[in-house]
């Protein structure tokens, strides 16, 4: 609220500093609040058609580092703006101030109308599951909470009541709540890395798969040894375990059959389509035929257990023609 009779204060380079901050870290921690609920809503109610669990666990990474580096900055300059105001009324009037809450409240205001018409038309549509729902009411709450909050402190209804006080600290417990939410969800660090080494041990695998299939097409026969891969002039290497640092398992079954095998230290999400009890990507159904090409991993069975797993593989030579000489 305008105090009568009073020219508002000028804006300082202080001034505009302390609220361009504060303003830049309140969007980026509100999207990343944003994104982090609807990535834990993609876990709890995966798509069967598009779902990818290493990218979702990728980006609730992102969200909450960013969360946690973001949310503590934001509230220390809110309250030295808060501070300052207290200290002088006429702070509330600066136009830089005013300028950048009423953005706010713009782009807030825009995002409930947005969220709102996809709501009524998801309704008419008849595709109001609850996955979409939580969605939209995550985006709702958060941004209409922002809303709320900042078109009280326009005006000025909050200068003489301990209503900032009690935004940071509820500001503080959400931001906490979503991110250990996350160990229930996703897992703890710990775990994360295990099923970014899990990860790592299926691409190894796959590479090498690649280069067998390469030998023999070559070749006309299957490679020995894994060390008869290694290729000076490509650089090929066979990978090893990322962990232990010893070579994969490999061993001829047949003329035209092998196996690979690794040990995992977590299941894989195969036929779960992103259960949160699984770890690992969702790999698609099982076949024995591979209809991508050399280094295909679309049409592939990596699925397992956690241990040793040895994975069977066998050529079509009607697929994988031999390179004539």
């Amino acid at each position: 609220m305008r105090l009568p009779f009073t020219k508002p204060a000028s804006s300082t380079p202080k001034d505009v500093f302390q609220h361009l901050l504060m303003i830049v870290t309140l969007y980026i921690g509100v999207v990343s609040l944003i994104a982090l609920l609807l990535q834990y809503i993609d876990v709890l109610f995966p798509d069967q058609l598009n779902f990818y669990y290493q990218g979702i666990l990728e980006g609730i990474r992102l969200s909450s580092s960013t969360l946690v580096v973001v949310t503590p900055v934001f509230l220390l300059m809110a309250w030295l703006v808060q501070r300052e105001i207290a200290a002088d009324a006429k702070k509330n009037e600066i136009k830089v101030r005013r300028w950048l809450l009423y953005l706010t409240l713009f782009i807030a205001s825009i995002t409930i109308i947005v969220d709102l018409v996809r709501l009524v038309y998801s309704f008419y549509s008849g595709e109001l599951t609850a996955k979409f729902t939580l969605k939209v009411l995550s985006v709702l709450i958060v941004t209409g909470a922002v809303f709320l909050y900042y078109l009280w402190d326009l005006r000025g209804q909050w200068l003489k009541t301990k209503a900032p006080k009690y935004f940071a600290w509820g500001t503080s417990a959400v931001v906490v709540v979503a991110i250990v939410a996350g160990f229930f969800i996703v897992g703890s660090p710990a775990r994360q890395r295990q099923i970014r080494f899990d990860d790592q041990r299926i691409n190894d695998l796959q590479a090498l798969q690649g280069q067998i299939i390469r030998h023999w097409t070559m070749k006309e026969n299957l490679p020995a040894t894994l060390d008869e891969l290694k290729d000076s002039i490509s650089g090929f290497v066979p990978p090893v375990d990322p962990v232990t640092n010893q070579p994969y398992a490999y061993l001829v079954s047949a003329p035209l059959s092998f196996k690979l095998c690794a040990t995992f230290t977590l299941p894989s999400l195969d036929k779960k389509f992103g259960s949160p009890s699984g770890a690992g990507r969702y790999y698609p159904t099982p076949i024995s035929v591979y209809e991508e090409g050399y280094y295909g991993e679309a049409d592939q069975n990596w699925s397992h257990d956690a241990g040793k797993k040895c994975f069977d593989r066998t050529i079509d030579p009607q697929l994988y023609k031999p390179v004539k000489q």
